[in-house]
């Protein structure tokens, strides 16, 4: 019976491309363990995928000692070296176990005490260790983890820098492809603040309902974990705290107002979706959606607004060309490879590493 580690957390995009290998991997394998942070998202999401699916018998969600590191001076991060070196027995423990054939990391706090706790040469804890990087630029928890690795994907072709490293693309949940689109009069827009919400372009959006500037279109607002304005009231206005039905949410789009975080997009690059990508500031991240969005524009896929720039009439005109340059976005997009799903060539590797 042969077992898989999976590890991503921190955030949404770490967690979904994992969500969207499980179906294949449930079938390929006896068993498989989720590894990640106490009451964290991934915990959230893996143990409602569960539920969902009563696959309760055959994945697992575990839970080792980890901490986000802030970025900037805040005395919180001299607790790091602590959980770091707990996480590290915690993982070490757990693997002593789990004795898993190998290892699937999309990264995050998690990813790191357990990847270091491997030992070298193939032993029961020295598994086949594939990790995979969907920002433009690696991230801090697979540049430590990446010099463990048997092989480093990359959603990204330009990432792909190391003798180890290979350009495969993202993998997509496959049920997004089969959501159901309502016939309207109005195109709609779907604007999605991540996981954890986006205040800056919540706060924006509000604004612009109440302004009745966007009355011509039917909107849909993910404003994020109990970020929702009960004062905001429209016909034409509907808030989600978080996507429960993705697939006939997506679908619905004729446009998407994001951040750039590199999950969200590679799914709207696959459902062929027009973009409008507003990227985290370098003040609030390391500069990673930045640099995502300026790939994706280079590519003509999509339209780019900074976030300082964020205020009702400019989001309002951006949103016209949005709507003005659709078709164009879409030929790009339907010729770009940035639009590919990895899911087969994702799971191949891992069942090649398995034998």
């Amino acid at each position: 019976m042969k077992t898989i580690v999976l590890l991503g957390g921190g955030t949404a995009g770490h967690v979904m491309p994992n969500i969207a290998l499980l179906p294949d991997l449930l079938k390929d394998f006896g068993k498989i363990y989720y590894i990640g942070t106490k009451n964290s998202i991934e915990e959230k999401l893996i143990t409602d995928y569960i539920k969902g699916h009563d696959v309760s018998s055959k994945l697992e969600f575990k839970t080792v000692t980890s901490q986000k590191l802030i970025r900037n001076l805040s005395p919180k991060n001299l607790t790091i070296p602590y959980s770091l070196i707990k996480g590290f027995f915690e993982a070490r423990k757990l693997l002593k176990v789990i004795k898993p054939n190998i290892i699937f990391s999309k990264g995050g706090y998690a990813a790191v005490p357990t990847i270091l706790a491997c030992c070298r040469g193939r032993t029961s804890l020295r598994p086949a260790i594939i990790i995979h990087e969907s920002d433009y630029t690696m991230g801090l928890a697979n540049k430590i983890c990446k010099h463990k690795a048997t092989h480093v994907l990359t959603s990204f072709k330009e990432t792909a820098k190391c003798k180890k490293s290979t350009h495969v693309g993202t993998a997509i949940r496959q049920e997004l492809f089969y959501g159901k689109k309502t016939t309207s009069n109005k195109k709609t827009i779907l604007i999605v603040g991540g996981s954890l919400g986006a205040k800056r372009i919540n706060e924006t959006v509000f604004e612009l309902v109440k302004s009745n500037k966007l009355e011509k279109y039917n909107i849909i607002h993910i404003t994020g974990k109990n970020k929702n304005n009960s004062k905001i009231k429209a016909a034409n206005y509907t808030q989600i705290e978080f996507g429960s039905n993705p697939a006939n949410i997506y679908n619905a789009a004729d446009f998407v107002i994001t951040r750039a975080g590199s999950n969200a997009i590679f799914e709207f690059l696959a459902l062929k979706k027009p973009m409008l990508l507003i990227p985290l500031s370098k003040k609030e991240s390391r500069g990673d959606q930045i640099l995502n969005a300026t790939a994706l524009q280079k590519e003509g896929v999509c339209l780019v607004m900074q976030d300082e720039e964020l205020s009702l009439d400019i989001l309002f005109e951006n949103i016209k060309s949005l709507e003005n340059h659709q078709e164009r976005l879409i030929k790009n997009i339907n010729k770009s490879s940035l639009s590919k799903t990895a899911n087969a060539e994702i799971l191949k590797l891992i069942k090649q590493e398995c034998l």
